[in-house]
C-alpha cells in the first residue's frame, strides 16, 4: 500500500493508483490492436475503434467522478456538490454509453452525408465484430485499476481482522483488513483469461453478456465484504450503489445475449473470413548506370 505520492513531476503528486490505471488502459488499447490485426480489421476500421473508444474511456473516467460526487451529495448534501473520487460502474456506464452514441453517430448520421475520405465509412468490419472481444479488454484495464486500489488504500473490506487473509490495505490504518481489491483483480483476471477461451477457441460472441452477468453477480455479492463508505443511490436506500447497478447490468446482460443471438449475429461481417489485403509496395526505381 503506498497511498502517497511514488514522485513529482512539475510540482504535481504521481500515485501508483495513476500508474495502474494508466498501465491498465494501454494494456487494453494494446489487446484490442493486437486482436483487430489478427481478426483482418482494416486500417479504417482499427483506427475508429480505438480513437473512439479513445473518447469513451475520458468520458468514462469523467463519468467515474460525476456518479461518485452525486452519490456523496445525496449522502450528506450539506457538505455541498463537489466532484471527486470514482466509481467503477458509473465510468463503465459513462464509457460504454458514450462509445455506443459516437459510433452510431457516425455510421447512421455523419458517415453517409460525408464528403471527406477520412469521414466516410469503409471499414470490413463493424461493432458487432467487435464487441464479442472488448468485453476483454475492459476486465484487464479494470484489474489493473483494483491493484491501483490496492496500493492507494480505497475499496478495502468491511472490518479489521486477524486471520491470515488480512492485509494492510486501508490508507493510513495500521491494521489488518479483508483486501476485497485483491480478489476484485484475481476475479477480473479469471473472468478476462474465461472470455479469452470463449472467444478465440469457442468462437463464442456473447462476451458482452457473460462480462455483465458475471461481473455483476460477483459485484452485488462482493459489496457485502466492502467496507469503504461511497454515498446512498437515494436516501434510505437498503443496496449500495454499486448493488443497484449490479442488478441492472445482470439483466442487460441476459438481454444482450437475447439481442445477440436475434439480432447482432445478422450483422456480423466477419472479417477473419475476408482476404488479407496487403499493402502495396512502392517500386524500386532502377538506378541509371
Amino acid at each position: 500500500m503506498h497511498p502517497e505520492p511514488l514522485f513529482h513531476v512539475f510540482g504535481q503528486g504521481v500515485y501508483a493508483y495513476g500508474i495502474c490505471m494508466a498501465g491498465g488502459i494501454l494494456v487494453c488499447f494494446g489487446f484490442l490492436l493486437i486482436t483487430m490485426w489478427y481478426k483482418n480489421f482494416n486500417e479504417e476500421a482499427t483506427d475508429k475503434v480505438l480513437l473512439i473508444g479513445l473518447f469513451g474511456t475520458g468520458f468514462g473516467i469523467f463519468a467515474a467522478m460525476l456518479f461518485q460526487s452525486v452519490y456523496n451529495y445525496i449522502d450528506n448534501p450539506s457538505a455541498g456538490f463537489q466532484l471527486g473520487g470514482m466509481t467503477f460502474i458509473g465510468g463503465l456506464i459513462g464509457g460504454v454509453g458514450s462509445f455506443l452514441a459516437v459510433w452510431n453517430l457516425y455510421i447512421y448520421v455523419i458517415a453517409p452525408r460525408a464528403k471527406s475520405r477520412l469521414l466516410t465509412n469503409n471499414m470490413n468490419a463493424g461493432l458487432t465484430d467487435a464487441l464479442p472481444f472488448i468485453p476483454i479488454g475492459i476486465a484487464l484495464a479494470h484489474a489493473f485499476g483494483r491493484l491501483g486500489c490496492l496500493f492507494a488504500g480505497c475499496c478495502y473490506g468491511v472490518r479489521a481482522t486477524d486471520g491470515v487473509w488480512g492485509l494492510p490495505c486501508k490508507a493510513y490504518s495500521d491494521l489488518l483488513y479483508v483486501p476485497t481489491q485483491l480478489y476484485e483483480m484475481i476475479f477480473l483476471f479469471v473472468l478476462a483469461a474465461v472470455m479469452a477461451v470463449l472467444y478465440f477457441e469457442l468462437k463464442h460472441y456473447y462476451n458482452f453478456g457473460v462480462y455483465a452477468i458475471a461481473y455483476g453477480a460477483w459485484r452485488f455479492g462482493l459489496e457485502f465484504i466492502r467496507g469503504d463508505e461511497r454515498g446512498e443511490i437515494f436516501p434510505g436506500a437498503l443496496i449500495s450503489p454499486s448493488q443497484f447497478w449490479s442488478i441492472f447490468m445482470v439483466l442487460l446482460g441476459v438481454g444482450y445475449i437475447f439481442l445477440q443471438i436475434f439480432v447482432l449475429s445478422k450483422m456480423m461481417k466477419h472479417p477473419e473470413l475476408q482476404p488479407r489485403i496487403k499493402k502495396d509496395k512502392k517500386p524500386t526505381q532502377e538506378k541509371e548506370a
